[in-house]
This record gives C-alpha cells, sequence and structure tokens, in this order.
C-alpha cells in the first residue's frame, strides 16, 4: 500500500513539474516603446515581446509575461520572481557576477539627447544641465561616469517613459538613452520635436557591455543552452528578420 501511494505521489510530483515547465515565466519592464510596450487593452507588446513568444515557441514552452520596475530586475529574478529577463538587459561585467546571460540577441548604441540649441561637444559642454536616466541601466552608469564628473546633473527615474514626462514638462534639459528605443519613444513625437541626438553613438563596453541577452539565474544551463539554440534558430529560419523588420528599418542584431 506504502509503495502504491508513494508511486502515485511521484507520479503527482511529475506532472507538477512537467506543467511548470510548459511555462516559462519572463520579466519585462513595459515602459520601453518599441521594446517593450503596451497596447491601448494593456497587453504586452514590442521587439522584446515577440522575440521572447519566438523563443518560447522554439523550446515549446509559453511564455508568461510579468511586469516588473526595472531597478528591481535582478533582485526578483533571484527571488524566482520569474524564470527569465527578456526586456533589453545588456550584458555587463557587474551584471554577470549575479546572473547568467544567453548570447545577445540584438545589440544598439545609446545616444544622448539634448535640445537642437545646446552644442555638444563633449561631456564637459554640458556642464550645468539635468540629464534624466532610467535607474539601474547602462545609460545611468555613463552618465555617472562621464557626465557627473563634468559637472552634469543626472537624475535617476524608475521609469524611462517618466523620463521624456520631465524633459517635455521643462524639469530636464535631455537624457542618455538607446538609440532606437528614444528615437522611437521619443524624438519621433511631437513632444521630442526640439531635440536631437548628440555626440557619437556610444558602445563603450565599460558602460553599455557586449550588447543585449536574456538574463537568467545563475546554474541553469540546460535552460541557457536551449534558449541560445533557439536565438541561432530563429536568426536563421527567417522569424527574427520578420520580427525585426516589423519595427525597425535596420538589422538591430548590431555588431
Amino acid at each position: 500500500m506504502k509503495k502504491f501511494l508513494l508511486a502515485i505521489a511521484l507520479g503527482s510530483l511529475c506532472v507538477a513539474s512537467f506543467a511548470q515547465g510548459k511555462e516559462l515565466k519572463v520579466a519585462i519592464d513595459p515602459t520601453y516603446e518599441p521594446f517593450t510596450f503596451k497596447t491601448g487593452d494593456g497587453k504586452p507588446t514590442g521587439f522584446d515581446v515577440d522575440i521572447a513568444n519566438a523563443l518560447c515557441e522554439q523550446i515549446k514552452r509559453k511564455c508568461v509575461f510579468v511586469e516588473q520596475v526595472w531597478d528591481s530586475m535582478i533582485p526578483g529574478l533571484q527571488a524566482r520572481k520569474y524564470d527569465v529577463i527578456i526586456s533589453s538587459m545588456s550584458i555587463t561585467e557587474d551584471r554577470l557576477k549575479v546572473v547568467d546571460f544567453t548570447d545577445k540577441y540584438y545589440n544598439t548604441p545609446s545616444r544622448v539627447v539634448v535640445k537642437k540649441d545646446v552644442k555638444f561637444t563633449d561631456p564637459a559642454s554640458l556642464k550645468g544641465k539635468k540629464i534624466g536616466v532610467l535607474k539601474g541601466s547602462t545609460q545611468e552608469k555613463y552618465a555617472m561616469g562621464e557626465l557627473k564628473p563634468a559637472g552634469v546633473e543626472v537624475i535617476p527615474y524608475e521609469a524611462q517613459d517618466q523620463v521624456y514626462l520631465d524633459i517635455k514638462s521643462g524639469r530636464l534639459d535631455g537624457t542618455v538613452a538607446d538609440f532606437v528605443e528614444v528615437t522611437g519613444g521619443f524624438l519621433s513625437k511631437a513632444e521630442g520635436k526640439d531635440y536631437t541626438l548628440a555626440g557619437p553613438e556610444l558602445y563603450a563596453q565599460k558602460y553599455f557591455g557586449t550588447g543585449v541577452g536574456i538574463a537568467l539565474r545563475k546554474g541553469q544551463p540546460a535552460l541557457k543552452n536551449e534558449l541560445n539554440a533557439a536565438i541561432k534558430a530563429i536568426r536563421g529560419n527567417g522569424v527574427y528578420k520578420k520580427i525585426n523588420d516589423k519595427y525597425f528599418k535596420f538589422d538591430v542584431y548590431g555588431k
């Protein structure tokens, strides 16, 4: 009888484990258009969301999206609130100390954005200006490392769309943001008409890492290998290009 009950218990455990394996909980910050944002009816969408769904299809799992404030992304991952982060997170040395990453799935530069009448030549030319950045981002790291020492006031925000609201209201003079995101999420809109990209493309690895990857907890080589194989597969079968072309006019996979 005990053996029979044990068999039932083990069988139930296996079924539960299998059911859990069919879902992949994916953390996103839906304030980062066009990578992650919400439709009018509140559904998550964007390049990252479509990539996540394509990868889940490859590994035969269902993506379940969990919204998370950017600065709490990694703590939430470590607390097992979700399985992975697919939300434009750059692969940096600091982050690799606490989480693991897949291969990159895109790599775009960051840029400084200021009013068109500002003569930007170097960080010192922004002395006294107020620059808003996403808290916990590579852009914040760059701004703290390069702009703040030159006399720029760097102000971190919980979400990038809050930065744009404060630029619009006059409380900020500009931002440092991903080139694609700031172009689509701000400069191409009416509120961004008086602002422009300034200075060179920003790729420095000590700030921006080696591209954007999928973050997962350390000690999960099987999941990492699955996702790497899936990234390679969608790059090869045309699915990546289809998603890329839906949002962008160039290949964001980058260098």
